[in-house]
């Protein structure tokens, strides 16, 4: 097999100043190849569109069954759960989950989380002044998942920073990853310890994880990596996609008044927030084969970055990818992923963006960023802080 020859970069996708603002870095990458060498990780950097949608749709070639971070350490403790399987295992487990998040499932729920939205956003906009993130996204979020699955109160205002650190060690062997197994461990206790079936709202969604595993649809024993589904990546992605949508509605509001003059454009709206600032950012895939991508041959046994934000922004495919437009429309993005291991939630997810976006237009004319800071996190992108002052509707 031959191929091109592969460009090499010294960029370090995990510094501090790149966790925080990646995006430079991203068009960078793309411009040097389809796949781009990292000797500081031996690891492969996949930046454009094509080439990360062709990744995340063939897991046959590019496997996720030896996990999907960066440290082969973590990687042989990530288990076999949702995100690091490959069918047939993969699809036994994610049958489970399927139902409860089906379009028409998540559409039974959009009163309450229409009526939620609406009484929370009240209550901040009554203040004038609130934080984006900490009083908006978090509760939010962490709220309608816990409800829905049926979660026990104890633990949840514990929930988003476990799942930040479980987040942070699908990085390098860095100091994120370093610090934060412990959290990643106390998360994964709670889903044994403290999510038990005894301890689960009757006929909710985690209760149906493990209605599964007694009819023996999966193995009792994988039931709380499930759970895991719920309390990890369903909620802080979701915090990083709200509150990013209140910060670039501040940035751009000409887009707010277009939103707010016709809701119509409130679904393309969440599709282009998630695709300028998705809330994961990158996860690896493994090749199974010697294989070419974008022309480079890619030896077995490598290890590939696959760069969801750096795709989202690339220019070959999206005109002006650093526009924040609401008119775009962009569906085809890859915030969710593709394929076998495309994000279970994202009906839920989307909706809850629907109707926040919709229960913040009736009452805020303007938004007005007044701190805002971004948070260091391995594999996500998202607000540490996010404080605005609004200006209410006088409708």
């Amino acid at each position: 097999m031959s191929g091109a020859h592969c460009p090499e970069t010294d960029l370090d996708l995990w510094s501090d100043e790149l966790l925080r603002n990646p995006y430079d870095a991203y068009a960078a990458l793309r411009r040097l190849g389809p796949v781009v060498w990292m000797p500081r990780y031996e690891a492969y950097a996949v930046a454009r569109y094509d080439e990360v949608r062709a990744v995340l749709q063939d897991w046959r070639r590019f496997s996720s069954a030896k996990g999907v971070g960066l440290s082969e350490e973590m990687n042989g403790r990530s288990g076999r759960g949702i995100l690091t399987t490959d069918p047939p295992l993969h699809d036994s487990r994610r049958r489970v989950l399927t139902p409860q998040l089906l379009p028409a499932e998540v559409s039974r729920h959009q009163a309450f989380l229409d009526r939620f939205a609406a009484d929370l956003v009240a209550g901040l906009v009554s203040k004038r002044r609130f934080d984006a993130v900490t009083e908006l996204a978090h509760p939010y979020s962490v709220t309608v998942v816990a409800d829905l699955v049926g979660l026990p109160s104890e633990g949840r205002d514990r929930l988003i920073e476990r799942a930040s650190a479980a987040f942070n060690t699908f990085g390098p062997d860095n100091d994120l990853n370093l610090s934060s197994r412990d959290g990643f461990r106390q998360l994964f206790e709670y889903c044994t310890d403290v999510a038990t079936p005894d301890r689960l709202t009757p006929d909710r969604w985690g209760a149906g994880i493990y209605a599964a595993g007694a009819r023996g649809e999966i193995e009792p024993e994988a039931c709380p990596g499930l759970m895991l589904a719920y309390a990890w990546a369903g909620m802080d992605t979701t915090v990083n996609a709200v509150s990013a949508a209140v910060s670039l509605f501040a940035d751009h509001p000409d887009q707010w008044d277009l939103l707010r003059s016709d809701r119509s454009l409130i679904p393309a709206a969440a599709n282009e927030v998630l695709r300028i600032e998705p809330p994961v950012q990158r996860f690896t895939r493994y090749s199974t084969t010697d294989t070419e991508l974008g022309g480079i041959v890619i030896p077995e046994g490598s290890r590939l970055a696959v760069l969801f934000g750096a795709a989202n922004r690339d220019e070959s495919h999206y005109p002006e990818p650093d526009r924040f437009d609401i008119t775009r429309n962009p569906s085809d993005h890859l915030s969710f992923g593709r394929g076998v291991h495309r994000c279970v939630g994202a009906p839920l997810a989307l909706q809850e963006m629907y109707s926040l976006f919709d229960a913040m237009a009736d009452r805020i004319e303007r938004f007005t960023m007044l701190e805002r800071t971004w948070r260091l996190n391995n594999a996500l992108h998202g607000l540490e802080q996010a404080v605005v002052e609004v200006t209410l509707s006088d409708r």
